[in-house]
């Protein structure tokens, strides 16, 4: 069991530098990719305030048109499948580039599977070039995320890409 003290008042680059090495810790010598991002979801989930889900999205290599398929997450139950191209999370993954977005509902083809959700940071997590998963944080508050927690959610990705 893992008990995490967490300053609120942190600046941002400080709640993500610690949650990198959080995450660094509790996935240090496990090789198991969903007992990771089990673990990760649940850090992101006790570190980021003022979000209502926290979790993963994995590619699928066996569809060929490309499609996300629910990972370990915390929050509300989820999508389970979300084609390239659709969504936050499936424009993400397509374009692999991080996707900021302060208002859900103006974003076009949102897929809402949280109606309480209002704005949301979802980051493609790289490996050898090829986008394997996205990282997905939503918030209840509209404008909750800023170019900092990209920034962070990215430093974690890029921390976290060969362990999941």
């Amino acid at each position: 069991m893992h008990e995490i003290a967490i300053d609120e008042t942190l600046p941002k680059p400080e709640l993500y530098r610690q949650l990198c090495e959080a995450a660094d810790a509790l996935t240090a010598g496990e090789r198991d990719p969903i007992a990771n991002m089990a673990n990760i979801a649940a850090l992101m989930w006790q570190y980021l305030p003022r979000i209502n889900w926290a979790g993963f999205y994995r590619v699928d290599p066996a569809v060929d048109k490309g499609e996300l398929v629910l990972g370990p997450f915390a929050g509300k139950p989820a999508c389970i499948r979300i084609p390239f191209g659709q969504g936050v999370c499936g424009t993400a993954a397509a374009g692999g580039k991080t996707q900021l977005v302060e208002d859900v509902h103006a974003f076009p083809g949102h897929i809402a599977c949280d109606a309480a959700s209002n704005s949301e940071v979802v980051v493609p997590i790289f490996r050898d070039g090829t986008v394997i998963a996205v990282i997905d944080i939503d918030s209840p508050e509209t404008g909750r995320f800023d170019a900092e927690d990209a920034a962070g959610v990215e430093a974690l990705a890029a921390r976290i890409a060969t362990r999941i």
